[in-house]
């Protein structure tokens, strides 16, 4: 039975397809966190509304597409930062550790760990249960082990030698042997959704019962323990390139996030000299106002899509940023850039509008093909490098003759693979990524690039004519 002292509310963050949590007991006052998003005055200001103090932060596992606000809320509220015992001795600030099965009251909400390894080493999930540790439990916080559709992809880890074999292994055995033994009724809230690249079959779902995922879920369905090994290891896009870096910085004392306010006005001259000592300018503008006129070198990544995300595949970790937007976006996209640990944004170009207008010969327009005129250009230009950026599940389910697949998150460490001297054409599922892979393309010197409108989706509908 619920305990009416008891709260739980979920923050979803569409833009990583990230969820977090609040949870608290009234009885007492006291509240924790699970898996907190960088800014973090809105989980401090709902508990404040509610009567709680947040003493706690549980963080799942050591994440590698966002950077926790574990760090920022320990500063901030005093709050303890918890993981599961594989997580001690690989960070370097003050954490609690709690083993499998060892409980953590609240109150009369009482919280039990069970270690879970399989997508991290160190990956737990908690179990709630409002009214003490018998009752039954209410919901299960999974962390990236457990998805509405999916499970959490073992493979991440390979680069620092952990085998996606291994890690999948001892998933079957989380799954299978510790979460699938919770009721049924057990509602399972996990820290992604659809559109995340930790997964591969994300539902856009938020929340389940175990017993739901237990007749849907493809990777719970009734198989030997080598099946499930190739079923969640196969077909996994390319990771994102800043994957390992935030990964890293999850496990770091490193800089808090702090909301300094208006962000420094730069003149076209300074971001002139900004590019000419290698900072990367990224202009957030939709594609079509970017192909109309840009500044020259500068890459596309619309902040209406998925922005952190995309600038963290087309753009080593590190590098400084200069940000070119719409009036009035310049913090958003900041914000949005700490959110996976780019901290380094140095300015933002002022009234890019005029900027453009009084200094047309740093200013140049990127080509973008209709369907009808890309398959014109198929059957004329000869030597014509035609490149599918999709991920490899989308490309599984049909692509453009003599295309070659290059992914996005793939396309910056592959780029001698791709002859300077021929003409070029991209192409996404709907010309969002598209464009922002021909911008990067131009920003490395490739001068005839041109990207597909409407991407696959477009070119496929008028074959069907």
């Amino acid at each position: 039975m619920e305990n009416a002292n008891m709260f739980l509310r979920q923050y979803y963050l569409q833009c990583l397809s990230h969820a977090s949590y609040l949870v608290g007991d009234r009885s007492t006052g006291k509240a924790f966190v699970v898996d907190p998003q960088r800014d973090v005055d809105q989980y401090i200001s709902d508990a404040s509304s509610e009567g709680l103090t947040i003493t706690s932060v549980f963080e799942t596992h050591f994440h590698a597409d966002f950077l926790s606000g574990h760090l920022e809320l320990a500063s901030k509220v005093g709050a303890e930062v918890v993981y599961g015992k594989s997580a001690e001795g690989r960070v370097d600030f003050p954490i609690r550790t709690m083993q499998h099965g060892e409980h953590f009251s609240l109150g009369e909400v009482d919280l039990e760990v069970l270690e879970t390894p399989g997508h991290t080493p160190e990956s737990v999930c908690i179990v709630v249960r409002p009214n003490g540790p018998t009752s039954t439990p209410h919901a299960v916080f999974t962390g990236d082990t457990l998805f509405i559709g999916d499970v959490g992809r073992p493979d991440l880890l390979s680069a620092v030698g952990f085998s996606a074999d291994d890690l999948a292994h001892q998933l079957y055995d989380s799954l299978h042997n510790k979460l699938m033994l919770l009721p049924d009724t057990t509602k399972v809230y996990p820290a992604h959704g659809a559109g995340s690249a930790c997964g591969k079959n994300l539902s856009t779902e938020t929340v389940s019962t175990i017993g739901e995922q237990r007749r849907t879920n493809y990777a719970l369905a009734p198989m030997k323990v080598d099946q499930f090994v190739e079923a969640v290891t196969q077909g996994q896009s390319v990771a994102p390139l800043y994957f390992l870096f935030a990964a890293n910085k999850n496990r770091q004392a490193h800089e808090l996030y702090a909301d300094s306010g208006a962000i420094k006005q730069l003149s076209i001259e300074e971001v002139l000299a900004e590019q000419a000592k290698g900072t990367v300018v990224i202009d957030s503008r939709d594609d079509m106002s970017f192909a109309a006129g840009h500044l020259r070198g500068s890459i596309n990544v619309g902040l209406s899509g998925r922005f952190a995300e995309y600038v963290g595949e087309v753009m080593e970790p590190g590098t400084a940023i200069v940000l070119i937007g719409d009036p009035g976006t310049d913090a958003e996209a900041k914000m949005r850039l700490a959110r996976i640990g780019f901290d380094n944004v140095v300015g933002a170009l002022v009234d890019p509008v005029k900027a453009f207008v009084e200094n047309q010969d740093h200013v140049e327009r990127m080509s973008r093909l209709s369907v009808d005129v890309f398959n014109e250009r198929i059957n004329t230009v000869r030597n014509l490098d035609l490149i599918d950026i999709r991920n490899s599940g989308e490309v599984e389910q049909g692509s453009i003759k003599g295309a070659r697949h290059i992914s996005l998150p793939s396309l910056l460490k592959r780029l001698d693979e791709i002859d300077k001297s021929d003409p070029v054409v991209v192409f996404c599922a709907g010309g969002y990524r598209s464009s922002i892979a021909a911008s990067l393309l131009k920003s490395h010197g490739f001068t005839d690039v041109s990207d597909l409108i409407g991407g696959y989706s477009a070119w496929s509908a008028l074959q069907a004519l």
